[in-house]
């Protein structure tokens, strides 16, 4: 009797499930890789801004001249963040030696993320002592339509 050689349907069936496993694993670690180089540009992003607009503004006593457009044209800055939403600067109304940078475009968890990251800089994390992210927001509407806002200044 000849024996043939060859692969059986079990161990070609065996073969294809652990490139599955491993295609999974893959997909997985690539997704949340991507998920880390996003926030860490939105980061950079605000921190950018932050320093943008003091260096801009630090003449006056206060940022009621922040104007969105003006401010991101001098800083060689676009408004569009990495979640496909924008950047806003804004007055607080309660004190105009302090602004307000929005980061519109969040899924609720990258919104939970923001909210509860510790901004070092803003006025919420320092009254606090650091016990406060220094970021407010509600993280409840659908993915994408969720913002976050951190106030700077003094």
């Amino acid at each position: 009797m000849r024996q043939e050689s060859g692969r059986s349907m079990i161990e070609m069936l065996g073969v294809l499930a652990i490139m599955g496993v491993i295609t999974v694993g893959a997909i997985g670690m690539i997704s949340t890789a991507m998920r880390t180089q996003k926030r860490s540009a939105v980061n950079d992003d605000v921190i950018q801004i932050v320093t943008g607009v003091r260096q801009l503004l630090g003449e006056f006593d206060d940022y009621s001249h922040i104007n969105n457009a003006t401010i991101f044209g001098a800083i060689g800055m676009n408004a569009k963040n990495p979640y496909g939403g924008t950047y806003e600067l804004n007055v607080d109304p309660a004190n105009s030696r302090q602004f307000i940078v929005s980061i519109n475009g969040l899924s609720e968890s990258d919104c939970k993320y923001f909210v509860t990251k510790a901004w070092s800089d803003s006025i919420g994390y320092q009254m606090s002592n650091g016990a406060d992210g220094g970021a407010t927001g509600s993280c409840t509407d659908g993915n994408g339509r969720n913002t976050v806002y951190i106030t700077y200044g003094e």
